[in-house]
């Protein structure tokens, strides 16, 4: 197993794993297919439910024509709340960085809203590196945007960590040779993710 002594820069998957906004983000889904008059099934959500929303909308049945309409009303939706970030996260970060950790997130949210909320969280000097769904082509589990933070930091795979909490985020880390950190808030995905085999692994759930 890959020590940890050797990490110099931790990257960080966004929502779900440093703001808590699973719930955010399934009001959203419930508000846009109402909206679209498409039925949403909270059971074929929570078993399909993947960063890539594309995944998601496959599983619900909803129309190819209807995916673009679909992401705008996401999004509308979607800020029309306040995502909070898991509780210690800040801590943990600013603890983090005071010990000279290279900080980064790589993430499939959108650009303007993930940095909106990390302006918000007062955590936009601490991060290196922002990689959003918009500087990408190919979203997780492919490496794009991981690699892409590493090429930008200049940083060996070998001296780099990336933390997620979804089965994605793990097999992203997996072929991008990074070491991997599971980072599970529920059991569902805590068993997709320990599936996944990573590197190390996180409860923040008791639940």
């Amino acid at each position: 197993m890959r020590s940890l002594r050797f990490i110099t820069t931790l990257l960080f998957d966004w929502d779900g794993t440093l703001v808590d906004s699973a719930h955010l983000g399934r009001a959203a889904f419930e508000k846009t297919f109402a909206e679209l008059g498409f039925q949403f099934s909270h059971a074929i959500y929570e078993t399909s439910y993947s960063p890539n929303w594309y995944t998601v909308y496959e599983a619900l049945a909803l129309p190819r024509d209807q995916w673009q309409l679909a992401d705008d009303l996401w999004r509308r939706h979607y800020g029309e709340q306040i995502a909070e970030l898991v509780e210690g996260a800040a801590d943990t970060l600013l603890e983090l960085h005071r010990k000279r950790y290279r900080l980064g997130v790589v993430t499939s949210g959108n650009e303007d809203r993930v940095c909106e909320e990390i302006e918000r969280a007062s955590l936009t000097e601490i991060f290196d590196v922002i990689i959003c769904a918009e500087h990408i082509a190919r979203k997780k589990p492919h490496p794009e945007g991981l690699e892409m933070a590493l090429r930008r930091l200049g940083c060996a795979r070998e001296h780099a960590a990336y933390v997620g909490d979804a089965p994605e985020d793990v097999q992203m880390g997996k072929q991008a040779e990074v070491l991997t950190i599971a980072c599970a808030v529920t059991i569902r995905i805590a068993r997709g993710c320990w599936n996944s085999n990573p590197t190390s692994t996180l409860n923040q759930s008791t639940s």
